[in-house]
């Protein structure tokens, strides 16, 4: 219990104290995000944020972890590391999505190969139970590079990836600290102090970003929790059973992972690289229909919470229907959101931007606006 406490206000010390610091550093080198055309911001913001995330929560895991987690924590820690490297260099000089991706799937298969972060069975899922070793890897490397760039595309508003960061860490800290899971709970622990921290500077007006270094970081680090938490809670021989878990996990993951799912989904539907950026995030129709940076992160995680609970609730009645279920209500709010955008706020396929034109095409007509989108 006081290595759970120390690690999660050591991860917030650190990190509290290491931004001010990262930020004057980001100034004086002119390492910023600067304003463009799809950018919610209108001045260059410093974005290694993410830095600081990663110190906090590196050395407040080290330090905290008890010596019998030390075996695991070593794969987990190679993955992190590979992560965290290409995360700075996209940061500071830009790195290519190909290049971006080889590195996720490097870190996914030594999480699946030494880390035992694996999803070996799909607990009734639309009929289908255990895996084969080649379905079993295959889905498990799609699981970890999905949420590893879910919270990368989520984070598009002030303070919304630290805050959804914070949430799940914070639920999968509790369930793995009630099943007696130590180094995983000093885990998400460490975790949420270090965001807690960060989104001091964080929420809008935001200081700083915590670019592609805490996004994709956040992302990791929720998929091995994530992978893990369905695995216990499926144990009936565990602390704490739970009926549905990959449906659970998903709830709690839900906003970011829904998202991502569907803007790929729509990119490679017409035709684009599933890479490529545009203003169809949850995020973006939110704050078309008006709403403040900080009313889009309260309404993205409270919707996020009142998910977890309808899963919660809805448990015994099965992986597959609570899955269809939340995937069904998500879908229908998220196209009512859309629908009831103003028309104005409407941007091409691509994401171009047109100062108040109406552009005809064979295809489809567009009515664009001149309100700047943000980084993702």
């Amino acid at each position: 219990m006081n290595n759970i406490f120390l690690s999660g206000g050591l991860a917030f010390m650190i990190t509290f104290f290491s931004i001010p610091v990262i930020i004057e550093v980001a100034k004086d080198k002119k390492l910023f995000d600067e304003p463009g055309e799809r950018k919610v911001h209108k001045a260059g913001i410093p974005t290694l944020g993410g830095l600081g995330i990663f110190a906090g929560f590196i050395i407040a895991t080290l330090l905290g972890v008890p010596p019998s987690g030390i075996s695991v924590l070593q794969y987990f820690m190679a993955a992190i590391m590979i992560i965290f490297f290409m995360g700075i260099k996209d940061d500071i000089l830009i790195l290519t999505a190909s290049k971006k991706f080889v590195g996720q799937l490097l870190a996914a298969c030594i999480l699946i190969k030494f880390g035992g972060i694996q999803i070996t069975n799909m607990y009734g899922f639309l009929g289908f139970h255990a895996l084969s070793p080649t379905a079993s890897f295959l889905l498990s490397l799609f699981t970890i590079v999905v949420i590893t760039n879910s919270f990368n595309l989520i984070d598009g508003v002030d303070g919304l990836a630290g805050s959804l960061g914070v949430l799940t860490s914070a639920i999968f800290g509790i369930y793995f600290y009630l099943t007696g899971e130590v180094l995983y709970t000093i885990m998400a622990v460490s975790l949420a102090g270090s965001l807690i921290a960060f989104l001091i500077y964080n929420f809008n007006p935001a200081k700083i970003f915590m670019g592609d270094t805490g996004s994709l970081l956040i992302g990791l680090i929720n998929s091995i929790f994530v992978i893990k938490f369905i695995s216990l809670a499926s144990d009936p021989s565990s602390l704490l059973p739970l009926a549905s878990s990959p449906a659970l996990g998903f709830s709690i993951l839900i906003v970011p992972l829904f998202d991502t799912l569907r803007v790929v989904s729509h990119r490679i539907l017409t035709r684009r690289s599933p890479f490529s950026p545009d203003r169809n995030h949850i995020h973006h129709f939110l704050l078309d229909l008006g709403l403040s940076h900080k009313m889009v992160v309260f309404t993205c995680v409270g919707s996020n919470i009142l998910f977890i609970a309808l899963a919660y609730l809805l448990r015994s009645s099965g992986t597959t229907t609570v899955m269809l279920a939340l995937t069904a209500i998500a879908t229908f709010i998220v196209s009512l959101v859309y629908y009831n955008r103003p028309k104005s706020k409407v941007f091409t396929t691509k994401g171009q931007l047109v100062e108040n034109t109406t552009i005809i095409n064979t295809r489809k007509i567009f009515t664009l606006s001149s309100e700047p989108v943000d980084q993702d």
